[in-house]
């Protein structure tokens, strides 16, 4: 693939579709608005009222009004710059059907945030355009750069899937992680118990809290919460630097935002994470997309439907290699090999 950046552009806009739930009937279209999507507030939503953005039931709408149960909206939201993004990564894998790459820091994977076609989901539809394109089985955060699995195949993607999700809630605390999701990070310094090689098992449950700029974010979970989601991660210690802690985190779930919150729940944040607080909360000020951290998915162990595994490896960032460590002055190839 060729190289540089993804100019800043416009794309084509989008329709944003809602459905009317009793316990909303009544309210007027602008606060229904204002409360759904809350990066705008009641003002701004009577103005794209009146400039004729808002559809309810198929009708063009240009006046504000009450909403009845049922009613279908449709905000038709005008074309919007989106940023530049890295427009090429290192392929590390491709069978025909498998397809993983090296997805760089500040590169999206799927549609959400602001952007639209500035995504790896997008460039891969244009770029294997005519054909079946890979597309991604599971979310890298935008900053989080390293090993995304993509395939062309729905079943492939269905089993994919399963394995990057897998939830270990049976799984003992204390029990010793599999490595199959190793990632590695930098971390606010001299926040852990530990001594270099020393591992630490992390259990805390994510949920969603209130948040006043999204409505809800991903955290560690209330103690209450009912819906909150089993994870599991065990985080060793590698090396302390004077401005960081180089760690590595293996993960045995798929949570949304798992190490970042777990690391902060434990009371390391990753370092120059905007999100997430010690104690594993979000500041109300950042949003999830916010970077400024070094997070990258290192190797991943896959269990191929035949049997056999497949292991894999994206090529660590330079800030992120142990190199005090013997045999480690040097970044590996990258790439895989069946097991």
């Amino acid at each position: 693939m060729s190289g540089g950046l993804l100019p800043a552009g416009p794309n084509q806009g989008w329709i944003y579709r809602d459905r009317v739930s009793a316990a909303a009937a009544g309210s007027l279209i602008s606060a229904f608005y204002a409360e759904r999507h809350r990066h705008s507030g009641r003002k701004i939503w009577e103005q794209r009222l009146a400039a004729g953005e808002i559809h309810r039931n198929g009708q063009r709408l240009r006046a504000d009004g009450p909403l009845q149960p049922g009613d279908r909206l449709a905000w038709h939201r005008p074309p919007w710059q989106e940023p530049a993004v890295p427009a090429s990564w290192p392929l590390l894998f491709d069978d025909g059907d498998l397809y993983v790459i090296a997805k760089p820091s500040g590169l999206p994977v799927l549609p959400a945030g602001g952007f639209l076609e500035h995504t790896v989901l997008r460039l891969l539809e244009k770029r294997h355009a005519g054909g079946e394109p890979p597309r991604p089985v599971h979310r890298l955060g935008r900053f989080t750069s390293g090993l995304l699995v993509c395939a062309r195949r729905p079943a492939s993607r269905a089993w994919l899937s399963a394995q990057l999700g897998e939830s270990s809630s049976g799984r003992p605390a204390a029990e010793p992680l599999p490595c199959r999701k190793l990632y590695r990070a930098l971390l606010r310094p001299g926040r852990l118990a530990l001594e270099p090689g020393e591992s630490l098992a992390l259990a805390t449950p994510i949920g969603r809290r209130p948040h006043p700029r999204l409505g809800m974010v991903w955290c560690a979970a209330a103690a209450a919460d009912p819906a909150a989601l089993p994870a599991f991660s065990r985080l060793t210690l590698l090396r302390r630097r004077p401005d960081a802690d180089l760690v590595d985190v293996a993960i045995a779930t798929g949570r949304p935002h798992q190490i970042r919150i777990h690391c902060a729940a434990a009371g390391a944040p990753l370092l120059g994470d905007p999100l997430y607080l010690p104690g594993g909360l979000a500041q109300a000020e950042a949003l999830p997309g916010d970077g400024g951290y070094q997070l990258h998915a290192w190797r991943l162990s896959l269990t191929r439907p035949d049997g056999t595994t497949l292991l894999l490896e994206a090529p660590l960032p330079e800030i992120l290699e142990d190199l005090e460590a013997p045999g480690t002055g040097q970044r590996p190839a990258g790439g895989a090999a069946p097991a």
